[in-house]
C-alpha cells in the first residue's frame, strides 16, 4: 500500500532549501491573484496602498525566491485576523505581499516619532499603540475592531516582538480576544527565510533568498467553547500557536518573546482541540489590562 502524501503546509523532514534559477533580476515568477479592496474611511491612503503594495509585490516577487502556499485559506470576503510568526522586520512585508486582500496591521507607536515612517507607515494603514498598555493598547484594540467590522484582514503578530532565538515564543492573547470580540476567524501563518533576508539589527535586505510563507486553515473562536470560559482566549491562542509551528517549523518555547531569548531552546507545542459547544456566543467588553496586544519590535 502506498503511503498517504504529506500535506505540503506541514513539512514532516526540513528539505535543503532550494536556489533561485537564474541571475537575481532576471526571474519573472508569476505572482498570485491580489484584489486590493478600498477603504476610504480606515485608517490609511487607499492611493498609496494600492500603489506601494503593489510595488511591494513585483519586487519582492522579482528579486527572491518567494513562495506562498495556502493562499486559499484566506476568506474571499468578511473579516478575518491574520497571525503570523515574527522572526525580521522585512516579515512585515512578505506577509502582507503574499495575502490575496489587503489587510490592515498594528505597529510599534515609536514609528510615528521617525520621519523615515511616520507618514509611509500610517498612509499604508497602520495602527500606533503605545507599548506602555492600558488604555492604549484599548484603543488599539478598538481601532482594529473597527477593520474587520467592515469586512477587511487585520494582522497581528502574537508572539508580540521579534524571537532572537529563531523558536517560537509563546503567543499573546491579544489576537484571540479581538477574534472572539469580532466573531471572525483567526488564519495562523507561518513562515521561513525571512530572517536569512534581513538578520536582526541589519538595514539592508539581501536579495536572491528563499522565503515560504505558509497559510493556514482558519480556526474559529466558536470552536473552542463559550466566551464566558475565563481560559478561552488562552486555549484559542495556545492552538493557534501550535498550528504556527507546524506551518513554520519552528521549535516552540513557552516563554515569551524578548531580546533576552537567544539562548532558550525549543519543544515540541501540543495540540489542542476544539471544543464544539451550543451555547450562544455573548460579546462582552474587553478590559484593558488583559488586551494581550503587544505591538512588533520593528
Amino acid at each position: 500500500m502506498l503511503d498517504k502524501p504529506a500535506d505540503p503546509r506541514y513539512p514532516q523532514e526540513r528539505e535543503p532549501r532550494r536556489r533561485s534559477t537564474g541571475p537575481v533580476g532576471l526571474k519573472m515568477p508569476s505572482r498570485p491573484p491580489f484584489t486590493f479592496e478600498e477603504a476610504p474611511d480606515l485608517p490609511g491612503s487607499d492611493r498609496l496602498s494600492r500603489f506601494g503594495l503593489g510595488l511591494m509585490r513585483r519586487v519582492l516577487h522579482r528579486f527572491w525566491d518567494f513562495e506562498v502556499q495556502g493562499a486559499d485559506n484566506i476568506p474571499l470576503t468578511g473579516g478575518a485576523v491574520i497571525t503570523p510568526n515574527h522572526l525580521s522586520f522585512c516579515d512585515s512585508l512578505f506577509v502582507p505581499a503574499a495575502l490575496p486582500r489587503r489587510v490592515w496591521a498594528i505597529g510599534k507607536g515609536e514609528y510615528m516619532d521617525s520621519w523615515k515612517t511616520k507618514h509611509l507607515f500610517s498612509a499604508m494603514g497602520m495602527i500606533p499603540i503605545d507599548r506602555s498598555g492600558g488604555k492604549a493598547a484599548m484603543d488599539a484594540l478598538d481601532t482594529a475592531a473597527a477593520v474587520i467590522d467592515t469586512g477587511k484582514l487585520f494582522m497581528l503578530y502574537p508572539e508580540g516582538t521579534r524571537s532572537r532565538s529563531g523558536n517560537l515564543h509563546k503567543g499573546r492573547t491579544g489576537a484571540a480576544r479581538l477574534a472572539l470580540r469580532c466573531d471572525v476567524p483567526i488564519v495562523p501563518v507561518g513562515h521561513e527565510g525571512t530572517i536569512d533576508v534581513q538578520p536582526p539589527d541589519t538595514f539592508a535586505l539581501k536579495p536572491g533568498k528563499l522565503v515560504i510563507v505558509r497559510i493556514g486553515k482558519p480556526i474559529h473562536p466558536r470552536d473552542f467553547g463559550s466566551i464566558n470560559n475565563p481560559t478561552l482566549a488562552r486555549n484559542l491562542t495556545d492552538a493557534v500557536m501550535y498550528e504556527i509551528s507546524q506551518l513554520s517549523g519552528q521549535r516552540y518555547v513557552n516563554t515569551y518573546a524578548g531580546k533576552g531569548d537567544a539562548g532558550t531552546t525549543g519543544t515540541t507545542p501540543e495540540p489542542r482541540r476544539a471544543v464544539i459547544t451550543s451555547q450562544p456566543m455573548v460579546i462582552d467588553e474587553v478590559d484593558a489590562t488583559t488586551t494581550g496586544i503587544s505591538a512588533p519590535a520593528g
